[in-house]
């Protein structure tokens, strides 16, 4: 129905009988609507008072403050990152806004993955709200660092007083609201642990009705192979009973391209058969990002810390040791020249320059010029080592939630990964219009209704009558990312309005800096 049509209805309305042109604060007219649950768009009015979407059907007897027309766009429950670094930037003043991410269409995120992030839960709630919040945070609660506060970087097993220590904590952290726990078995120290630690802790997690969310011991052959690491994730959940999540899911390097096949087939017999909740999620491009320490160097080397590391480098024996391995890691990695400096803080010259390049100018070997980097601090690289062929199977799962991995830093600081800036986007320009990887409706509810669910955000991810008003508004012509591998800082494109709990923060394409994003806290069934 034309606006004009609908003003004029309205307009009678009001006078005929009394009521109040203001029933609501939003209503939504006109648009495509995607509710989260897979079903194709259908046309249906939305009201919004306050923070929750109170109505939807056929409003044209209801009224408004503002009225949104969405003729020829899409509505959407916003966007739920499952797996995010921003808690950082978000707790400065400066990037409170969470501009990126809001242009992505992105609504709530999930922090503290891969086992890293604040072991004290409540003093970053804290820190996040104290500038104010442009979307909503959820937080999970960081096995790395508690293995760090309570053991340090030692490769050992916890004595059973050090365990009882770790528990308390992760308990301490499921009390403050915390939607699960997060392990980075990749890295050190979190690699020194057994399957048995993160099981007691899990149990703990479980209790509270929370995840694991896990960036697995190897994504590649560098230990226990790629397969096994997610057979580690689900033997945890069959053991405990805890939702287990396989992070940024990938087979990383040539060694392993083609086993997305045997690891699909790993979930899905866990699920059918065993009947575990096994979910992943995933960024959609075919590079990573990480550490040049975690990408090259073996953990035992780094155990004890970067003191103790460098001290086996000036041990000759130990050193070719180490650089042998680096080597072989270097090959699972495809070679130096699909190595890219992300950050360098002691000279940003290096940013956005291969470990080739590097390598060469300094007239040395890739490992030789690695370590010439790592004696002086601690690179951030973007790594190209995936098969887009393995990306693509991992993102027709129906468990596949999408997820950035972003960090968040202010615009030029260093040359980081796209994703920042462009994964949501991403997945529909590319992969649901360009690609046909997936459809539209199944791309949504990856984004919205199943992350909200496998993290019990219950009354988010749905666009329904009682639940919160996190909405977005897109322009299937216009959505596309313009982040790239060399020029990263920019913003998506495509998002015409996005509502954060009632709030509009992106509005006719322009973001209004507003704050309304809230601490979201686990909710038990």
């Amino acid at each position: 129905m034309p606006l004009i049509i609908r003003y004029v209805l309205l307009i009678i309305l009001f006078f005929t009988t009394g009521i109040s042109q203001t029933d609501h604060d939003i209503l939504i007219i006109n648009g495509k609507v995607l509710d989260g649950t897979g079903n194709p768009w259908y046309k249906t009015d939305i009201a919004i008072q306050g923070n929750q979407i109170v109505a939807m059907g056929e409003l044209q007897n209801h009224t408004a403050k503002r009225i949104i027309d969405a003729s020829g766009l899409y509505i959407a429950p916003g966007f739920i990152d499952t797996h995010s670094h921003a808690a950082g930037g978000l707790s400065t003043q400066e990037l409170s806004a969470a501009r990126p991410q809001l242009a992505q269409g992105i609504t709530t995120v999930v922090v503290n993955p891969d086992g890293g992030g604040a072991v004290d839960l409540i003093r970053q709630q804290e820190e996040l709200t104290e500038h104010g919040l442009g979307i909503n945070v959820a937080q999970m609660v960081p096995h790395g660092s508690i293995r760090r506060e309570v053991i340090g970087m030692d490769d050992r097993t916890p004595t059973h007083s050090e365990l009882d220590e770790m528990k308390r904590l992760i308990e301490e952290g499921m009390k403050a609201g915390a939607v699960g726990m997060s392990t980075g078995l990749f890295y050190a120290p979190a690699s020194y642990s057994e399957t048995e630690e993160i099981i007691e802790l899990a149990k703990i997690v479980h209790q509270y009705n929370g995840v694991h969310q896990s960036h697995i011991r190897d994504e590649s052959d560098y230990t226990i192979g790629v397969v096994n690491a997610v057979q580690e994730i689900i033997d945890i959940s069959e053991a405990t009973g805890i939702v287990g999540i396989v992070s940024h899911i990938k087979a990383l390097g040539p060694n392993v391209w083609g086993k997305s096949e045997q690891i699909v087939k790993l979930i899905n017999d866990a699920r059918d058969v065993n009947e575990l909740q096994i979910f992943a999620d995933q960024y959609p491009y075919e590079a990573s990002a990480t550490g040049l320490m975690a990408a090259l160097v073996p953990r035992w080397a780094t155990a004890g810390g970067r003191s103790a590391f460098l001290e086996r480098l000036d041990e000759e024996e130990t050193r070719l040791s180490i650089m042998m391995e680096m080597e072989e890691n270097l090959v699972r990695r495809g070679g130096a020249d699909r190595i890219v400096m992300r950050h360098v803080s002691f000279n940003s010259d290096y940013e956005g320059v291969s470990l080739e390049e590097i390598a060469s100018k300094k007239n040395l070997t890739a490992v030789e010029a690695a370590l010439e980097l790592l004696k002086l601090g601690s690179p951030g690289i973007v790594s190209f080592n995936m098969h887009p062929d393995d990306v693509e199977h991992f993102m027709k799962q129906p468990w596949t939630m999408t997820a950035s991995d972003g960090s968040y830093v202010a615009k030029g600081d260093g040359v980081p990964h796209p994703r920042n800036y462009g994964s949501f986007p991403r997945k529909i320009h590319e992969y649901v219009f360009e690609r046909g990887v997936n459809d539209l409706a199944s791309a949504i509810r990856g984004m919205t209704s199943l992350p909200a669910t496998v993290y019990r955000l219950n009354d988010r991810g749905l666009l329904r009558p009682g639940f919160k008003s996190d909405i977005v508004i897109f322009d299937s012509q216009k959505i596309r990312d313009t982040a790239t591998f060399t020029d990263p800082h920019q913003l998506s494109e495509g998002l015409i309005y996005v509502i954060v709990n009632g709030v509009p923060v992106i509005d006719n394409e322009e973001q209004t800096g507003l704050l309304p994003g809230e601490i979201l806290k686990r909710v038990d069934r």
